[in-house]
């Protein structure tokens, strides 16, 4: 438009569907940060964007795959994994990125989640923990600590939240982390060496979610949110998973709880489906 000043180049251009922008976030939603996170990392990992792929779900941490600029699937409710396996199992070529939230990841999706860790299947999955169902209205999730309010837990949660590093470290993730979105460079490192991974790697986001969560439990503002973060959180790295809680009246532990290697998925089926290696490896087991 004539008279318009053009918008100065931004360092992720390369990176982003600036025709879709600006996004459909809330003001103090945490999810912009952890995706600026990705971004970064991407950078930092040097990655061939013409081999790299994100995959994600429904929800309001699903939309990021219709923001970066690389082949993209924004896919059915609790899917996202499954998608992502069928694309590593087709090009394992393809690095894999799934992002996607704490609902959608846990709740429709648990089963994928669990089955995936268990198979090792080489992907990177990034779960942004707002503590509800933030987009359908602020419904209760696995992830809502006990006792706090949700449209469909008024009065109060009755149920305990899952332990999603535990349960990533216990179903066989080579790679686990939990990080706050106040925690942007830790974050960003730790995505980076994610990537770097072979294998299921998973690391955890609490995020604010002011418009819904925040609002029902007087958390405050999204900053308030974030104070609360830099007051409660303790990095505890290499910490059994299974302690690394989250406490509302406690303790955050954050951190990087697994970085280990087995085998991956792909690798097991290109020797026992594609027969590929099995002469190498029988010659061997004669030996």
């Amino acid at each position: 438009m004539k008279g318009k000043k053009a918008l100065p180049p931004h360092p992720m251009d390369d990176l982003l569907r600036v025709d879709r922008i600006p996004h459909i976030w809330c003001p103090g939603c945490g999810i912009g940060t952890v995706f600026s996170g990705i971004l970064s990392a991407i950078k930092k990992s040097e990655l061939d964007l013409n081999r790299l792929a994100m995959v994600s779900g429904i929800g309001c941490t699903g939309r990021m795959a219709g923001y970066i600029k690389v082949d993209s699937f924004h896919t059915t409710h609790g899917r996202a994994i499954p998608f992502a396996t069928g694309l590593k199992l087709a090009r394992p070529d393809i690095k894999v990125i799934v992002a996607s939230g704490d609902g959608d990841l846990f709740a429709i999706g648990g089963n994928h989640f669990i089955h995936a860790a268990r198979r090792n299947v080489d992907m990177t999955v990034i779960c942004v923990n707002n503590l509800n169902y933030g987009m359908t209205g602020g419904q209760q999730a696995p992830s809502t600590p006990l006792g706090f309010r949700t449209t469909t837990t008024p009065e109060g949660s009755p149920e305990e939240p899952f332990n999603f590093s535990y349960l990533a470290y216990a179903c066989g993730a080579v790679y686990v982390a939990r990080w706050t979105a106040l925690h942007i460079r830790l974050l960003t490192n730790s995505i980076a060496e994610a990537l770097q991974k072979k294998g299921f790697s998973f690391i955890e986001v609490l995020a604010p979610c002011p418009s819904a969560f925040g609002r029902r439990n007087r958390m405050g503002s999204a900053l308030d949110t974030l104070k609360f973060y830099h007051d409660r959180s303790v990095i505890k790295n290499e910490i059994d998973p299974q302690k690394a809680v989250i406490d509302f009246s406690g303790e955050i532990v954050v951190g990087k709880f697994v970085d280990r290697d087995r085998p991956t998925f792909s690798d097991y089926y290109r020797t026992i489906v594609c027969h590929e290696g099995v002469e190498e490896n029988s010659a061997e087991a004669a030996k």
